[in-house]
């Protein structure tokens, strides 16, 4: 925890960081995640549709601009979402 404000430290805005929470969004939205103590969420396919859309978007946009590692991940972050 941040000493000074009392609030946990937030992790560095970095490109892993940015695919992997868009994929964990589209995983809820998916219904493949849930927390801890509830119930599986209802599929929303909408909100899954458009989480995978914008990552498709971001891989275009960088394509050429990415490291190998980077861009093995946003691929086979879509891979597996689209699956």
């Amino acid at each position: 925890m941040d000493e000074a404000s009392g609030d946990m430290p937030l992790p560095p805005a970095t490109f892993e960081f940015f695919v992997l929470s868009m994929k964990t969004q589209a995983e809820i939205a998916l219904g493949l995640l849930q927390f801890p103590g509830q119930k599986l969420p209802e599929p929303d396919l909408r909100v899954a549709r458009h989480s995978i859309d914008l990552l498709a978007m971001i891989s275009d946009k960088t394509r050429g601009n990415l490291t190998i590692d980077e861009q093995r991940l946003i691929e086979n972050s879509l891979t597996e979402l689209r699956f």
